[in-house]
């Protein structure tokens, strides 16, 4: 356990996801050039995203269940594959349906590689290392999205679409070399873990870990906090930004990488929160869902095009909504008993990811009816526009917040007949206080 090889498959892991996570985000960056390549409207680009993320997220449950049937090794090798023919696909091109097959390829391969990652971590490395390595594999993968909006935009504004979405192929091909030479799934001598029992008992558990509370109370965590971010990185923020807001193709990319480094930096101080106050997780779920509601407001509402510093607040928090969509992961290991965390997993998973979808598809069908309407004054991506497209976020955010209030009462119902009572927070933080005067004038 925790070997030099152990590290060596980690890295190789890692790389895997990094480069996963670049061909997820990369058409985040192109949507101006897709428009224009293929000839589409915002809803037809919006589909693109929407049609792969919804690829995603319906493949979760079932790579739970073939990564534990055919190991990681083939799950993340298979993934790089179907990502690299996605790529290929898309670089050459030239109609709508050709390049949502691409995309559909792109979610799928991305679907079998974060959870197949994830589980060679407790195989390979002592359990006390667990907990922190899967928190890093997560901030690691945050790295390829700032590839797809440093290096790969500058690729396509230099060299042109084929020869940018080539190299992301390569990327792919360059994974799935390294994994099949170089990764194990097993290290020597270790028992290979018992495959699933089958179909029925899937269903099984699916149901058992559906009807538990908490279940339900992560994946709508994770609906509400992870989809804003989602929406902003893979598919409207580029034209937002460039079109609406106005900015050049270097301050956009600066205020990407703002976002990749917030969310890196985000992940510890997260995690830390969650260990130290693990009954206060739903509300920080709840006040970034509020600051992200917010900072959105301000931006939408405020005369004119935002200041800098306004879109560069407006990132900040959208980044602090990717590790903070992570409490709906805990939520699930919390909840429900060990074999039953990887399907529990799944669902929450889920919940990002449809909103998401649900976000950026209305989007791009309001920005298609009013400029249909005349009210865009012939520009799609215009600023006004944009502020009514941008605004159906407010809907999935109230919506959510509805549901985590509405489910965590069920929550803190079954808590309290085990013995857990959460007193009301402003009580808690006034004992806290009390507590702390009291160190104070004791030491």
């Amino acid at each position: 356990m925790t070997s030099p090889r152990a590290w060596l498959i980690w890295i190789i892991g890692v790389f895997a996801y990094l480069v996963a996570v670049s061909q997820r985000t990369s058409f985040g960056v192109v949507g101006l050039e897709a428009t224009e390549r293929f000839h589409a409207s915002a809803a037809e680009i919006s589909f693109f995203t929407v049609l792969q993320l919804l690829v995603y997220a319906a493949l979760q449950i079932p790579v739970g269940v073939l990564v534990d049937r055919f190991g990681s090794r083939a799950m993340i090798a298979g993934g790089a594959l179907l990502m690299g023919l996605g790529q290929l696909q898309l670089a050459f091109a030239e109609n709508i349906p050709g390049g949502v097959l691409g995309r559909v390829l792109v979610g799928a391969g991305d679907a079998m590689t974060f959870i197949s990652v994830i589980r060679l971590i407790p195989l390979w490395f002592a359990p006390a290392r667990v907990p922190l390595l899967t928190q890093l594999t997560g901030m690691s993968g945050q790295l390829g999205q700032l590839f797809s909006v440093v290096p790969f935009a500058a690729i396509l504004h230099l060299a042109g679409w084929t020869p940018a979405f080539l190299t992301l192929a390569a990327m792919s091909a360059l994974a799935v070399v390294l994994v099949v030479v170089l990764l194990q799934d097993l290290p020597p001598g270790h028992p290979a873990p018992e495959p699933s029992t089958g179909l029925r008992a899937t269903g099984i558990s699916l149901s058992h870990a559906w009807r538990q509370p908490g279940t339900r109370l992560g994946l709508w965590s994770h609906f509400t906090v992870q989809f804003s971010g989602t929406v902003f990185a893979m598919t409207w923020g580029y034209p937002f930004l460039i079109s609406a807001q106005g900015l050049d193709a270097p301050a956009v990319s600066g205020l990407m990488t703002l976002y990749v480094a917030t969310a890196i930096a985000a992940g510890p101080l997260m995690g830390s929160f969650v260990s130290r106050h693990p009954l206060r997780r739903s509300t920080m779920v709840l006040l970034i869902s509020a600051a992200t509601g917010a900072a959105w407001a301000a931006v939408l509402l405020i005369p004119g095009r935002s200041p800098l510093w306004l879109l560069a607040a407006l990132v900040v928090v959208l980044a602090v909504g990717g590790p903070g969509s992570m409490i709906g992961f805990d939520f699930a290991r919390t909840f429900n008993p060990a074999h039953r965390i990887g399907t529990a997993t799944g669902i929450v998973n889920v919940g990002g990811f449809i909103a998401a979808l649900i976000a950026i598809y209305l989007i791009g069908l309001v920005l298609d009816v009013l400029y249909a309407t005349g009210f865009s004054q012939g520009e799609l991506y215009g600023l006004d526009p944009f502020r009514i497209a941008l605004s159906v976020q407010f809907l999935l955010l109230a919506g959510g917040a509805a549901a985590i209030l509405f489910i965590r009462r069920k929550v803190r119902r079954q808590m309290a007949a085990q013995g857990v009572v959460v007193p009301p927070l402003l009580a808690a933080l006034a004992a806290q206080r009390r507590l702390s005067a009291e160190r104070r004038r004791s030491s």
